[in-house]
């Protein structure tokens, strides 16, 4: 279908030229807003703060030998814990999987609401309200902190700038210090991190932490979003005309320009170039100038400017979130039209939904018990003194369960094949039965002869594990190499 440019006499307003790429950072003072999207902003900021703090401390029992923290990476015991989840090693692509539909979800939210994960809920944005929250309180709202940076040093600048970084420095501290509570138990490390007992990993990684809490939401800020993330770049694939982003209404808003009390609003739009748009952005741009790399959606500037419309006796709404194409029908004098279920929306939809149902429905239908067999390269074979050819193999037994087992090993495919396990003695025509200990995977390893004759080049054989106590059975084909081809 072919797609129809609507023209119209309110053009939108015309981009700044570029800034000099090496231009000294300019220092910015957002000011504080008050309107229903700061009230989410702080609900989120708490909200996520929240859980990022105290997951680590909540508990799971798992029963004895595993950890009873519920959310925990362990790589010491090689397993992920997820509340009554345990993702194994070998089990990684459920963990590539969740990856996955996160990624297919920020695309869906994307397409949707534009950078609304930049605005609400990504962790430079969360700590660096934080860190703006912090330094108003010591040093005050936009105006009070411009004439502090400008004024003489004093005491009382002294105090407060001092106040303010120690702050900082504390909660840097506590989000390196929740960081590696996620990969290592809470109470151990809590016990023993400040007495010098907690392993090295969690020293350099709580140093890393909050060195980089620091920089990147006290001193860097806006500059993370502009020059470090990618996401930006990546984002601007993902939306289109038809996505709600933040939007300055120029049908309605221009031309702009001051307005006194009595005056008549014939002839003008409704913006009164008061600025305040400006002065609340933490990232410093004017969204009357159009699409910019740099905004990140956060909608402060709605909640500013509907004050202002509120005060001057106009219509909210003239910063909104809107699409590219709503403004331009508006613009033309059409009813605008919202297309939320489009093509990319419904493949990310359905994409989402049949990852999640395969990821769901493998975490239901796995087994608690896993065979793995690897057969030793070098030497291929070893011929013995009597003729017979003998194999050596690594045996390696999994087992998901909280109870240890006992499994009875044989094997079939091959005439005459006899199994040795090193380590373990059975009396002539006894099966082998190996011990596994529960939540954990025995080695062992295995040597399997055949009789000279018996197999020539590359054959194949069945290992058969049953466990003694249920009958369960487990199976496992792999080869075994003899003289020939």
């Amino acid at each position: 279908m072919n797609r129809v440019t609507l023209i119209s006499s309110k053009s939108p307003p015309p981009v700044p030229p570029p800034q000099d790429l090496y231009s000294k950072r300019k220092q910015i003072y957002p000011k504080l807003a008050h309107g229903k999207f700061r009230t989410v902003k702080w609900a989120a900021m708490a909200v996520l703060l929240g859980i990022y703090y105290l997951v680590p401390w909540l508990r799971w029992d798992r029963g004895e030998g595993v950890p009873d923290q519920a959310v925990l990476a362990d790589f010491g015991g090689e397993r992920f814990f997820f509340f009554g989840i345990e993702i194994w090693p070998q089990e990684a692509y459920y963990l590539a999987g969740l990856m996955i539909v996160a990624a297919l979800g920020l695309f869906l939210v994307t397409s949707l609401f534009g950078r609304v994960w930049c605005g609400y809920a990504c962790p430079q944005t969360v700590w660096t309200d934080l860190y703006i929250w912090v330094e108003r309180a010591f040093e005050g709202d936009r105006a009070k902190r411009m004439r502090l940076d400008n004024a003489p040093m004093s005491f009382n600048k002294l105090w407060r700038k001092v106040g303010k970084h120690i702050v900082w420095l504390i909660i840097a501290f506590l989000t390196g210090g929740a960081f590696i509570l996620y990969f290592h138990d809470s109470h151990m490390i809590l016990q023993t991190f400040f007495i010098g007992e907690a392993p090295l990993s969690a020293y350099w990684f709580a140093g890393i932490l909050t060195f980089t809490t620091y920089a990147l939401a006290g001193t860097m800020r806006e500059q993370v979003c502009t020059y470090l993330c990618p996401w930006p770049r990546i984002q601007g694939a993902l939306t289109d005309e038809d996505a709600l982003n933040v939007t300055y209404r120029y049908d309605r808003g221009e031309p702009r320009g001051p307005h006194r009390k009595g005056e008549s609003w014939e002839g003008r739009g409704d913006c009164i170039d008061c600025k305040q748009c400006v002065q609340v952005c933490p990232m410093g741009i004017d969204i009357r100038d159009g699409p910019q790399l740099e905004c990140i959606h956060c909608a402060l500037c709605i909640d500013a400017c509907d004050q202002m419309m509120k005060t001057v006796g106009r219509p909210t709404g003239l910063i909104a979130y809107d699409t590219d194409t709503a403004v331009a029908q508006r613009a033309c004098g059409q009813t605008p039209k919202y297309r939320l279920i489009r093509a990319r929306t419904v493949l990310y939809a359905l994409l989402i939904g049949m990852i999640s149902a395969l990821i769901a429905f493998g975490l239901f239908n796995r087994g608690t018990f896993e065979v793995n067999v690897l057969k030793d390269r070098s030497p291929p074979f070893v011929r013995l003194s009597n003729g017979d050819i003998r194999n050596g193999y690594a045996l390696k037994l999994v087992n998901k369960a909280g109870e240890a087992r006992e499994m009875t090993l044989t094997a079939n495919g091959i005439e005459g094949l006899e199994i040795e396990v090193v380590g373990l003695e059975a009396e002539p025509g006894e099966d082998l039965v190996l011990p596994v200990a529960s939540n954990g995977v025995d080695r062992y390893r295995m040597l399997v002869t055949v009789p000279e004759g018996a197999a020539d080049g590359r054959r194949y054989f069945q290992l058969v594990l049953t466990d003694t106590e249920t009958g369960e059975v487990h199976t496992n084909r792999t080869s075994f190499m003899a003289a020939g081809d």
